[in-house]
């Protein structure tokens, strides 16, 4: 084999060996005798003829199977037809129903932002009102600390040049010790017949009760003033803490919407 490749034949060779096979084969076919070749070709052709049989029962074995394969797959695609058919519709249902929620939401959104909107208006107004109050009762009880100031030291002066009156009348120096108060009653009693209840003595006595009445009532309206302070100060703090709540409450609640619509699309999407 390795001899045969290895030969180099021309072409004009090749066509020379050609030329003789054939007419070898040619002679040979007419010598031999003719009904041996026709049996011969006669059981060529036979093998040929079955052979041919045979490839078309496998021919039309293949092509029943294909049928049987083709119908399969096309009621596999009907069938998956059917199938993306029905998604496609749920799906433009889901999307209809999902832009209806969408609005829906947007519209509650921007009736939440009115109504907060409205409430932190009123809550800074109300804010306002309260910080307008309290300024003016904190000017009202400073001018009242300062009428008491003033008050306190003008009772003070009215009691000293009371005293120094007192000091310098001797029956009246009777009626008040050391300190400036009045005795007790019992002791008055003792030291003063009912000849001394002039109306001197009683003039002084109105005056100091009138006094301690005056700053008496001043100390009152003082420690109202600043108890209704407290009391605006701590229904500005409930409102001002009120305004923070709804501003959380109203912002998470927008989240949350937002999250949810989101979410719902996102699946609806997917």
């Amino acid at each position: 084999m390795e001899l045969a490749c290895s030969l180099k034949i021309s072409q004009k060779k090749l066509k020379k060996y050609e030329r003789e096979y054939h007419m070898m084969r040619e002679q040979q076919a007419q010598q031999e005798d003719p009904v041996e070749r026709f049996e011969r070709e006669n059981r060529r052709l036979q093998e040929a003829n079955m052979r041919l049989e045979q490839e078309n029962d496998d021919l039309a074995h293949e092509l029943v199977t294909s049928k049987i394969a083709l119908r399969k797959d096309l009621d596999n695609a009907e069938e998956k037809s059917d199938a993306l058919n029905k998604e496609l519709l749920m799906t433009k249902q889901k999307l209809i129903d999902a832009e209806e929620e969408k609005r829906r939401l947007e519209e509650e959104s921007a009736q939440l932002k009115e109504m907060c909107r409205r409430e932190l208006d009123k809550a800074e107004s109300e804010i306002k009102k309260n910080s307008s109050i309290i300024g003016d009762y904190k000017q009202i009880c400073s001018q009242l600390s300062d009428r008491l100031e003033k008050q306190h030291s003008s009772n003070k002066a009215e009691i000293e040049k009371i005293r120094q009156k007192v000091d310098g009348c001797e029956r009246c120096r009777e009626f008040f010790n050391t300190e400036g108060h009045l005795k007790p009653v019992s002791i008055l009693k003792e030291s003063f017949t009912m000849e001394d209840t002039d109306e001197e003595k009683e003039s002084l006595k109105n005056q100091l009760r009138e006094m301690e009445l005056e700053l008496a009532q001043t100390k009152l309206q003082l420690v109202e003033a600043e108890c209704k302070i407290q009391d605006l100060e701590h229904h500005l703090g409930l409102a001002f803490n009120e305004v923070q709540a709804a501003k959380k409450t109203w912002f998470n609640r927008t989240i949350s919407s937002i999250k949810t619509a989101t979410g719902v699309q996102g699946k609806e999407t997917s």
